[in-house]
């Protein structure tokens, strides 16, 4: 039973549905935003006459400003509630996204790219704080994975979108219809979604108090612990997307339309293992053993794809490199749901706040990886493969260092949640 100024009751039935589908909207938003807009990477190089490490600014772009923008807007949602921040936020993400269809140079569209990311943030993070508001423990965790029948089908429909968008139009086309998307989306909020947070739990603090709730999250070890696993994971995932385009397209020569029909297929298989951790692995298996499993299965598929890039094994094909990122993409169906419950079970006080830290180190994380796996040029797939194996190593060392998963007592997020809200005071 809920005390007096607790979020609502969580939904049930076709309620509950909605919800999934309304967050997994604001949650689709990176990978609409960066993988419809994968395969018309090629063609906006030669279009604006500029090196691909420089078009894959655009990337980082959008992924940093989705990074500082949720570091924004998590704590403005814990002082002003979930529906405002986000209702702004996504109104700006549409007219960035439409300006972005005009820019004649690379610069200007790098620029608009950050300032699409840093208004799409709001989407993001917020939706992982109206989770927290409404679930917790194993059901926090279940949901995070019924979330990815959504935001995971995007990456699948995003590039098979972009790649016959790019039959009819050019790469303009494509922001076109990301602002289309943007718009539907807002509409569906501002319908359908209710306030989660209601005043009598909302911070009133300034700067001041949004940075001591910060420092107080992290200094909470297991936190920090579970942040970086996951904010090093996400990196592996996006060194692939930032890539794929040109290892797949230019080295083995694939069209547009054959790469997206191989990134949509490596996709299906990040949503099916989700499907597989929400229905079948919680609640059976502690979330800790499930994502050791998930970063294992990640680090030594980026090691399969390091030796096959680097010639061990001779000319291997597309085949067996599609088969390693299948497998690699499919990993993270285990590891990013685990990872954001296992760190938000432990800051009901703070859920903004925290799903801002989890979300800013995934993406600035993922921007810094993005310009490394083209360093070398278009020829060669070892940075990519490189980057994904560091970042893997550097996800387990974290999840084992920190985290310490042997050491780990069943314990309420409530208790956890004073724990930390203990240390920022």
């Amino acid at each position: 039973m809920r005390t007096e100024g607790a979020a609502p009751e969580p939904p049930a039935g076709r309620a509950a549905l909605l919800l999934v589908l309304v967050l997994g909207g604001l949650t689709a938003l990176a990978p609409l935003s960066m993988d419809m807009y994968l395969p018309a990477l090629p063609a906006v190089t030669d279009a604006l006459h500029t090196p691909a490490a420089t078009v894959q600014l655009t990337l980082t772009a959008c992924l940093a400003g989705m990074a500082l923008g949720q570091l924004v807007v998590g704590p403005m949602s814990d002082k002003w509630g979930r529906r405002r921040p986000l209702v702004a936020g996504m109104a700006v993400y549409v007219v960035a996204t439409a300006v972005c269809a005009f820019a004649p140079t690379i610069e200007l569209l790098i620029a608009f790219r950050l300032l699409q990311g840093l208004a799409g943030a709001a989407g993001i993070v917020i939706a992982r704080a109206v989770v927290r508001d409404l679930y917790d423990g194993v059901a926090m965790a279940r949901f995070f994975s019924s979330l990815m029948l959504v935001s995971g089908a995007a990456p699948v429909v995003a590039p098979l979108v972009g790649g016959q968008v790019l039959r009819v139009t050019d790469w303009r086309g494509v922001f076109y219809v990301l602002a289309g998307i943007g718009i539907l989306i807002t509409l569906l909020v501002i319908r359908k979604l209710g306030e989660t947070l209601p005043p009598e739990r909302r911070h009133s603090g300034g700067l001041g108090a949004t940075l001591r709730t910060m420092r107080g999250l992290l200094a909470d070890r297991v936190f920090t612990g579970y942040m970086l696993a996951g904010g090093f994971t996400f990196a592996t995932l996006f060194s692939y997307i930032s890539a794929s385009p040109f290892v797949v397209q230019e080295i083995y020569g694939a069209s547009p339309q054959t790469f997206s029909l191989l990134f949509g297929l490596n996709s299906v298989g990040l949503v099916a293992v989700g499907q597989l951790n929400g229905k079948l692995l919680i609640g059976r298996v502690s979330l800790d053993k499930a994502l050791s499993v998930g970063l294992a299965v990640v680090t030594t598929a980026a090691v399969a794809l390091l030796l096959m890039a680097s010639g061990v094994f001779g000319d291997v094909g597309l085949g067996p490199v599609a088969a390693g990122l299948f497998v690699l993409m499919s990993a993270m169906g285990v590891t990013l749901p685990n990872t954001n419950a296992q760190a938000l079970m432990r800051t009901p006080h703070a859920a903004g706040s925290a799903s801002a830290l989890i979300g800013t180190c995934s993406f600035l994380v993922g921007a810094v990886a993005s310009p490394l796996v083209g360093i070398a040029g278009e020829r060669t797939a070892v940075p990519m493969a490189l980057v994904q194996v560091v970042c893997g190593l550097l996800a387990v060392t974290c999840f084992l260092g920190l985290c310490r998963p042997w050491q780990q007592r069943t314990v309420e997020g409530t208790d956890r949640g004073r724990d930390t809200e203990g240390a920022g005071s």
